[in-house]
């Protein structure tokens, strides 16, 4: 059953209902029952401008004003530069991340399924365990910060069970799938959303900051490109998976319109509860930024970290989600006859929130470094990925890809290794080593320029070109 486009009758299937042409859907129904393969177009749904709030209320957690606040902290920045630094890092971040979930509506599939495409159907593999690192690595963190967040609201309850009541939430959300998400992060842009605006109101004009904090800390080139590269990295990071949730769309539904939902979501999503976490990072102690927040508001910590705390949990709920795809394609690489289930996803969801919860309780004492280097340690390996992908998507093949090869046993006419794509991303990674600055290395090239981080930037401009010549007939 369709409709013309055009035609203005709704008519309701279930908790669907069809308008314009394509399914519309009002509130999440059951649990997702597709998982790597491509959507059929007859169970295609949404439009573009709901991925604005499905990355705008992704960012609005306590995750991202911990974030905001190595500014000041960590990296020893004025608040003035501190702003800076996030608004230029997430600018460029935001470009490559936006670029990815437009790819989504053409194809289909999840974005590691994509990447067969450029790297072959083996060679795809390698890149597919790192992302797999990268979703334990991040829903560890946003356990850590959520439980956190929990501990405030509720002194009674210890902080590990915190944690845990937090990882439950997000297992239980990431389980049923792509629409309940879709439907909680919009709901959380104005639940959290209304969180930024009462701690900017509080500590802005309610009981002001002291004159102080915002000159303490200073410019440092260090300390600056280190947090734009912090803030790039927090929008690269949602690149292997962006397509994950534009994957559902129409095909006609437009590349264009979902890179700016997605572009203008993230970035306000980001910016907002970055710089506030900058402004309060002068008064965090022990690194632990929600009892910073709690202190500063005053009566009204508890309304905000209550407002915070559910964006936390949606925010891990992405990540297993997106592990769970990741894992699939990982197993499939090599299983190429099995076919994945929703039993399987739910199965292999509850893994990665076990292994997230171990990580999350073995580091909650020492967090905020940790998770300095867990980023920096990403974004070495993701910008060669994204330089291949992008330059592949939209200057070789066009967004012309034939999707049923990613599936193919020898990888259809894509291979099992697309040798130059590989080749490419060792060198991008090579190539980074001499200007990465961080506490576990500092190449020569980085120590002579005064211990500023460019590696990320040169692995882009050299893959990108590299990449382009080498497969451009």
């Amino acid at each position: 059953m369709t409709l013309l486009r055009g035609e203005p009758e709704i008519r309701k299937v279930g908790l669907r209902c069809l308008h314009r042409g394509g399914y519309y859907r009002l509130m999440p129904g059951g649990i997702e029952q597709h998982t790597i393969y491509q959507i059929p177009l007859d169970q295609r749904h949404g439009r573009p401008r709901q991925l604005f709030t499905l990355w705008c209320g992704a960012n609005l957690n306590v995750l991202t004003v911990v974030t905001g606040a190595l500014a000041t902290t960590l990296f020893g920045l004025s608040f003035f530069w501190g702003v800076i630094a996030i608004l230029i890092g997430n600018l460029v971040g935001t470009l490559f991340m936006a670029l990815h979930a437009a790819q989504g509506p053409k194809l289909g599939v999840p974005q590691m399924v994509q990447s067969r495409g450029q790297f072959g159907a083996k060679g795809a593999a390698f890149v597919v365990a790192l992302v797999i690192f990268m979703y334990v690595g991040y829903a560890g963190t946003a356990l850590v910060t959520g439980g956190q967040s929990l501990h405030a609201i509720l002194p009674g309850l210890d902080a590990r069970s915190c944690i845990i009541a937090i990882g439950i939430i997000s297992l239980t959300t990431a389980i049923y799938g792509h629409d309940l998400i879709h439907f909680c992060t919009r709901m959380m842009t104005y639940v959290s959303g209304s969180a930024v605006l009462l701690g900017y109101v509080w500590v802005l004009f309610v009981h002001p900051l002291p004159a102080t904090f915002l000159t303490q800390g200073a410019f440092s080139a260090p300390g600056f490109f280190s947090m734009v590269s912090m803030c790039a990295l927090w929008q690269l990071g949602y690149a292997p998976y962006v397509s994950d949730y534009s994957r559902y769309l129409p095909p006609d539904s437009g590349p264009r319109q979902a890179f700016w939902s997605c572009y203008w979501g993230t970035m306000l999503g980001a910016v907002g509860p970055m710089i506030l976490g900058a402004l309060i990072g002068p008064a965090v102690v022990d690194g632990d930024v929600v009892a910073a927040l709690s202190r500063l508001t005053g009566k009204a910590s508890t309304a905000i970290v209550l407002l915070f705390a559910p964006g936390v949990a949606i925010a891990g709920a992405i990540c297993f989600y997106g592990g769970s795809l990741a894992i699939i394609t990982f197993a499939q690489t090599f299983a190429t006859h099995w076919r994945a289930s929703a039993r399987a996803r739910t199965s292999i969801t509850v893994c990665i929130f076990g292994a997230a919860l171990l990580l999350a309780l073995a580091g909650a004492s020492n967090f905020l470094t940790l998770y300095s280097e867990f980023n920096q340690l990403l974004l070495y390996v993701l910008m060669p990925w994204t330089a291949v992908n992008l330059i592949d998507y939209y200057l070789i093949r066009f967004g012309h890809y034939d999707v049923p090869a990613f599936f193919a046993a020898d990888g259809g006419v894509y291979g099992k290794y697309n040798v130059a794509a590989l080749v490419c991303y060792g060198v991008g990674i090579v190539v980074q080593i001499p200007f990465v600055s961080s506490d576990l290395f500092t190449g020569p090239i980085a120590r002579a320029i005064g211990n500023i981080d460019l590696s990320w930037i040169v692995g882009f401009l050299v893959v990108s070109p590299l990449y382009y010549f080498a497969v451009k007939k």
